[in-house]
């Protein structure tokens, strides 16, 4: 007995929900853009000139005033390196630079810097030619994958991966930390899973038997 086949209506109503995921895809990350423009134009701008200012009533302060002068000023430039952390978490300006590899390197290291989690790195230089929306993917997810490591795995090493194979690559974040433990899946994963359909990709996520969780993304090229 073979397999059904799907009616030209039902063909159609599939293409264009694709096709409407898409859509919706891209203005996500037009939207992105525009918050990351508007936290580097915007928010940090005005943090710098406030830094610039209290470095100059530094320099000008009584002994008795210097010491909250000074953690003023520390905690500005705090929260401008914070600001400008999210504004590259929103628009990974070196994915269209530098390219992936460069990108989840940038990744790892930020990640690395403010859970104090340490990263093996194992990028493969030579991939195969991906589709933009398929790099973009691949960063979300790892990107998805990292921060669920720093919410909720209490972990104490990571492992990220891109790996070339014969017929596309494969991503994997890994982590020893709490595992997975039954919970339900929440809004990140479910992200990531309707993120890697929308480019034909597979994504498997697992308990290691050591404890842990190994995130999986294999994407066709």
């Amino acid at each position: 007995m073979g397999a059904p086949t799907r009616s030209p209506a039902t063909a159609l109503f599939w293409r264009l929900l694709l096709l409407n995921a898409l859509r919706a895809l891209a203005a996500q990350e037009d939207e992105r853009q525009r918050i990351a423009q508007e936290l580097h134009d915007e928010i940090g701008q005005s943090l710098t000139v406030v830094l610039l200012g209290l470095k100059r009533v530094l320099d000008r302060a009584p002994a008795e005033l210097r010491d909250e002068v000074s953690a003023a000023a520390e905690l500005t430039r705090g929260s401008l390196d914070e600001v400008r952390r999210v504004a590259r978490r929103l628009r990974p300006g070196v994915l269209e630079d530098l390219g992936l590899v460069s990108a989840l390197s940038a990744l790892a290291t930020d990640f690395a810097q403010a859970s104090e989690v340490p990263v093996t790195r194992t990028l493969d230089q030579r991939l195969p030619e991906l589709s933009r929306d398929a790099e973009l993917v691949l960063y979300r997810i790892a990107q998805e994958g990292l921060t669920n490591v720093a919410r909720h795995a209490d972990a104490t090493r990571v492992e990220l991966a891109l790996t070339r194979l014969p017929h596309g690559v494969l991503l994997r974040i890994a982590d020893d930390g709490c595992g997975l433990d039954g919970a339900a899946e929440g809004a990140g994963i479910r992200g990531m899973r309707e993120r890697a359909i929308l480019i034909g990709a597979a994504l498997q996520i697992e308990a290691r038997p050591g404890g842990g969780t190994d995130v999986r993304l294999l994407v066709p090229s």
